[in-house]
């Protein structure tokens, strides 16, 4: 027994250590001295406690080589894994499983654009892009395998033939049409305007789809107004409802052709974008960012403030990569004195600062995206009239364990075709779209394309045009903003982001801040873009795009501050069409009243207030919809639950038992009104929309909105007691018998998940790649924007992935703070290091200068020139 106890001891003790060593293998070498081929002269990396980098170098070349090199030492996988999704290559890792969504996003072009954008890249840009991937690729001259990180060991038991390739510039560039897809703006809303149009009235679809409120929410460039204040409890009445604007009408009475023809191709459609990986976060309009700057007559230090938290979906490690890079002395050559928040597989800095100024994103939101129904024959479609062949381009997939797939990808002169996906492999199959008017009947007997007798049928299919696909100037104007020093040349970088189109806050040391919306915007000869159009007729064309001059802008307001939160950007005497599907202001309302309320109290707004309003937890919906609860009469369990909601002051904080209370009522109150009356792909997930829809409809109690028979409920008053008292039950479900015990943060739980093998089903995987679940505080369409989707029930989707204050007075005294860490290696220190500090909206000092960098180093890796 001793000597079995003792081999079972021996073989424990040696897997421990075999484990520990296949973990930890692959941790960068952070200090000392390594030799890099293809550095000219030295260059020097100091991270402080937190992993993060900060990189000096006496060339431009330099700079981003060792930039490269550092994102491969903490996070190649992540950059392997983006560049398979980016380019269509999935199957290669993962195998078949991967066919479709690999098809898909081969048909979109994202490699394809990529690479036409680096043919057009200027020889100075090209030259930073080659240096990145020249740093990459040193990285994986000395490093492979389980050396360059752990999924390679856990890939190397499913895929032991996979090898690493080197790195291209289009590796870099794709990944800008990943960012492009997921900010796409709002190519799901017009596939579910159309889909709703089958079953509803058009009031009733434009009552599901409320456009911006802008008498009683601000606007980016125009009105300040705000209406619901930032605390206390505003009766129902104080909230207005949304006013239409005649630009954005829809008008389902008039579509050419009727949706029902092609409701078939939008439905396939529809789950081939919810199946397409999400690499920043749920696509459309619920998701958002804040970003606000404030000028210095305004602040305690008398130079500008700049706040910003772009909301992404959560992942492990997160998008964003903390970096500094600085030129050893400025010069023509070497211009770059940058810090902030990089993307692994990108060079450069994406937000942050440079010594001169300050900048901010937030998803400007523009309709840069229309589906076109094509009448298609055979390898043909119409157009004006002319029969044309369509454009055909033939790939294969390579598929690890199995046999190469050949794909044949369509497109028309608008884009590509988005029709024929079965989820797994592509195919036409006529018989699954109606035919056009007058044309014969396809029928499953017959050949694809044909019927019975050989002759071609005319089908309905839908193609794509989308500003991404264009090959633009994104990648030229990263480094652009990276050496901006002024609001002239920081406008004339602007110019250059194309694709997508953001919404960019500005701030500079001479006190100066600003406002810009770059992008290429089209201009539609006709139609808004809120339903799918004819593609045989140039009547529904683009005829070019809004000039950048002409873009929504302001520069030092005369209020002396500037909130962008995807609200809209202007009011409605702007000439051009944006979009007719903005996020519909809340979080804009609150911000803009917190600020407004410490203005009038001649309170200096300090870093310290701007991350605590990051942090506000207000619910708009709560303020609004709780006085109508609380008039609900109840008995027993519901009583004692319903109780809860006197005296809240309408903040969904973490340990809050109202908040939790709320947020299950106003989940089953959406599933009471709706189900049954929309189909489960047009839910509404709980945020701003569905906000904005139960609002207008609080003074309607006799809407049949407010009636189920699913449900037995009859008219609102009925509908609210059934939610309270079915909350009241699930709350005890999920929380224990004791209303007094209950918590919102128990059930509104964030699960860090590596987006590869964190999501594989296995739970040993998932277990050691993965970390939570974190108790949160905020929701949906709050300024703690850590957003939940109402369908699945109360875990977190979205949230702030990262949260800067920049001070331009001392950029020393500027704050930041990452999702997860700075390594993408599970059990590294600094995997997630920062989430603690993130969930309890702490904050990271930002230091920048030189000296205090230095005296905060913890690590200094030198790297030399190869001999």
């Amino acid at each position: 027994m001793l000597i079995a106890f003792g081999v079972v001891v021996s073989v424990v003790v040696v897997a421990a250590g075999l484990g520990v060593w296949t973990v930890t293998r692959s941790f960068p070498t952070m200090n000392g001295t390594v030799d890099i081929t293809g550095l000219a002269n030295a260059v020097t990396v100091t991270r402080d406690d937190a992993g993060i980098a900060q990189i000096t170098a006496k060339t431009a070349a330099d700079l981003f080589l060792a930039e490269g090199y550092v994102h491969a030492q903490d996070r190649f996988w992540e950059m392997d894994f983006r560049r398979h999704v980016t380019s269509g290559r999935l199957s290669e890792l993962f195998g078949e499983s991967q066919i479709g969504t690999d098809t898909f996003v081969r048909t979109l072009g994202w490699r394809a654009v990529a690479e036409q954008e680096v043919a057009l890249l200027d020889p100075v840009t090209l030259g930073y892009y080659q240096s990145y991937a020249d740093g990459v690729n040193a990285y994986l001259d000395t490093h492979q395998g389980a050396d360059l990180s752990l999924e390679y060991a856990v890939l190397g038991l499913q895929n032991p033939g996979y090898e690493v390739e080197p790195w291209a510039p289009a590796d870099s560039v794709a990944w800008l049409k990943a960012m492009a897809w997921d900010l796409r703006s709002n190519l799901d809303d017009e596939i579910d305007r159309a889909l709703l149009s089958t079953t509803l009235t058009p009031a009733e679809v434009t009552q599901l789809h409320p456009e911006y409120p802008a008498s009683a929410h601000p606007t980016i460039t125009g009105s300040q107004t705000v209406v619901a204040p930032a605390a206390g409890a505003p009766a129902a009445s104080d909230e207005p409802t949304a006013e239409p604007s005649a630009s954005a009408s829809l008008d389902v009475t008039n579509t050419p052709v009727p949706v029902g023809s092609y409701a078939g191709a939008l439905s396939e459609l529809r789950a081939a974008l919810t199946s397409t990986p999400e690499l920043l976060g749920p696509a459309g309009g619920e998701i958002g960012s804040n970003s606000w700057v404030v000028s210095g007559a305004l602040t305690d230090t008398g130079l500008p403030l700049l706040a910003n938290d772009p909301h992404l979906g959560p992942a492990l490690p997160s998008v964003w990569y903390q970096v500094g890079l600085r030129c050893q002395s400025i010069t023509a050559d070497c211009p770059f004195d940058v810090a902030g928040y990089s993307f692994s597989g990108l060079p450069g800095v994406i937000i942050g600062h440079t010594e001169r100024i300050a900048w901010g994103f937030t998803n400007l939101g523009p309709d840069v995206a229309d589906l076109y129904i094509e009448k298609i024959t055979g390898d043909s479609y119409e157009f004006d009239g002319a029969v044309k062949p369509l454009l055909l381009r033939d790939e294969k997939i390579s598929v690890a364990g199995g046999d190469d797939v050949k794909i044949e990808i369509r497109a028309t002169e608008h884009g590509p075709l988005l029709s024929g996906f079965d989820g797994t492999t592509y195919q036409r199959i006529a018989s699954d779209y109606p035919t056009a008017a007058g044309l014969p009947t396809a029928t499953p007997a017959g050949d694809v394309g044909t019927d019975p007798t050989g002759v071609n049928l005319t089908t309905y299919e839908l193609s794509l045009q989308w500003t991404a696909l264009t090959p633009g100037r994104t990648a030229s104007a990263i480094f652009a903003l990276n050496q901006a020093t002024d609001w002239t040349s920081f406008r004339a970088a602007a110019a250059l982001f194309e694709v997508p189109a953001q919404n960019l806050t500005y701030a500079d040391v001479e006190g100066n801040i600003g406002y810009q919306a770059p992008g290429l915007i089209p201009i539609r000869a006709s139609g808004n873009g809120t339903l799918p159009v004819p593609g045989w007729t140039s009547e529904y064309g683009w005829t070019g795009y809004i000039p950048f001059d002409a873009l929504p802008s302001t520069f030092n307001p005369p209020s002396g501050y500037i909130v962008t939160a995807n609200n809209a950007a202007t009011d409605s005497k702007y000439p051009y069409l944006l979009t007719a599907d903005w996020d519909l202001g809340y979080r804009a309302n609150q911000i803009t009243a917190r600020l407004q309320q410490l203005i009038a109290a001649n309170t200096p707004l300090t870093a310290a207030l701007m991350s605590e309003i990051q942090g506000d937890n207000y619910s708009a919906i709560a303020a609004v919809l709780v006085p109508k609860l609380q008039g609900i009469r109840l008995t027993g369990e519901a009583a004692e639950a319903q109780k809860l909601l006197d005296g809240w002051d309408y903040r969904v904080d973490a340990d809050s038992a109202a908040a939790a209370y709320f947020n299950i009522v106003w989940r089953v109150l959406l599933v009471d009104m709706f189900t049954g009356k929309i189909d489960d792909g047009a839910a509404l997930t709980g945020g701003d929309r569905a906000f904005s829809v139960v609002m207008s409809l609080l003074d309607q109690p006799d809407s049949p909105w407010w009636s189920n028979p699913s449900y037995g409920t009859v008219g609102q008053e009925s509908t609210l007691r059934h939610a309270l008292t079915t909350a009241a039950a699930e709350s005890a479900d999920l929380m224990g018998s004791n209303p007094a015990d209950w918590k919102w943060g128990s059930i509104h739980t964030l699960e860090l998940t590596n987006p590869s093998f964190g999501e594989s089903g296995i739970a040993p995987l998932e277990f050691v790649f993965n970390r939570g679940p974190y108790e949160l505080s905020g929701g949906s369409a709050v300024v703690n924007a850590v957003g939940w989707d109402a369908t699945q029930g109360y875990q977190v989707d979205w949230v702030p992935s990262m949260r800067q204050v920049i001070s331009l007075e001392n950029f020393d005294e500027s704050t930041w703070i990452n999702l997860t860490g700075a390594s993408g290696h599970a059990f590294h220190p600094n995997y997630t290091d920062q989430a603690p500090l993130w969930r309890d909206h702490e904050t990271r000092p930002w230091l920048f200068t030189p000296a205090a960098i230095d005296a905060d180093a913890s690590n200094t890796l030198n790297l030399e020139p190869a001999a």
